[in-house]
């Protein structure tokens, strides 16, 4: 099967999508340093069909529009560890954080919490598998392949939309 790329613009700057037929296995974001080197990162690039489903539901996801992927998947890469510390993402929701410690926990080992911090940092889909939702046991924001500054956004990107009244 031939690797399909393509590339979606956000407030955080591109990203690069690779995937096959068979489903989606790399979302990253293009680091600074190389976006003149990569064709279509920055203009819009006809998108190959099999990538069509992930760039819209990204794009929904940005909009406020999606919480939740649902997305066939492709991912090769990592351990089995890896894998299961990836495939457990997801389970916090949008909008809400947990801890290494939480994740090691949920995962029936919590002497594994840095195994699971270097598991997130290889984490290949990023955004589809929230990766930004694991924080520090304090509260502290730790490591984010990403950047830090783009793991604070998207954690204040995932909060509520309150709206409040100065009078009840």
């Amino acid at each position: 099967m031939t690797e399909a790329i393509a590339y979606l613009p956000t407030p955080l700057g591109p990203l690069e999508l690779r995937g096959t037929e068979a489903g989606l296995h790399e979302v990253q974001f293009v680091k600074p340093h190389l976006l003149a080197a990569v064709p279509g990162a920055a203009a819009t690039a006809p998108i190959p069909v099999c990538l069509l489903e992930p760039h819209r539901q990204l794009r929904a996801y940005f909009n406020r529009e999606l919480r939740e992927f649902d997305l066939p998947l492709a991912v090769t890469a990592g351990t089995e560890f890896q894998r299961r510390v990836w495939a457990n993402l997801p389970t916090v929701g949008y909008g809400r954080t947990a801890s290494y410690l939480d994740l090691a926990r949920h995962l029936g080992n919590p002497a594994a919490v840095r195994a699971v911090g270097a598991a997130n940092g290889q984490n290949p889909l990023t955004i589809i598998w929230p990766c930004h939702r694991i924080i520090g046991a304090s509260g502290q924001l730790t490591g984010y392949a990403g950047g830090l500054d783009r793991k604070r956004w998207l954690l204040a990107f995932e909060q509520p939309l309150t709206q409040t009244t100065l009078f009840g």
